[in-house]
């Protein structure tokens, strides 16, 4: 009977830990709410460190890490709309100087 190997997880497991710190830094954190509106989701990596060590522990299927790493700029599953509106042209006294001298 020929004996099969399972291949390894796509990452060393120190990755996937590393990576987890990482998104529950505060920096990182406030970083992601102020580009996304939303905390990031960081459960993901905690599963796959422990899948990673499952797989190292057992070798078996069903501790493989079931999943790719999400990509490094945190790009989401759509795009969101964009926070203000976008002109088709500039505003018609656009070559006008600035109020700046008049107080409000």
């Amino acid at each position: 009977m020929p004996v099969c190997v399972l291949p390894q997880p796509p990452r060393p497991c120190e990755d996937y830990w590393w990576e987890w710190k990482h998104c529950r830094g505060l920096r990182h954190a406030f970083h992601h709410y102020y580009a996304h509106g939303e905390l990031p989701a960081c459960g993901r990596w905690k599963e796959d460190y422990e899948a990673c060590r499952a797989w190292e522990r057992d070798r078996t299927d069903a501790a493989k890490v079931p999943h790719p790493p999400p990509p490094a700029a945190g790009g989401g599953s759509g795009l969101k709309a964009p926070v203000w509106r976008l002109r088709k042209s500039p505003p018609p006294e656009w070559y006008l100087p600035l109020d700046q001298d008049k107080p409000n």
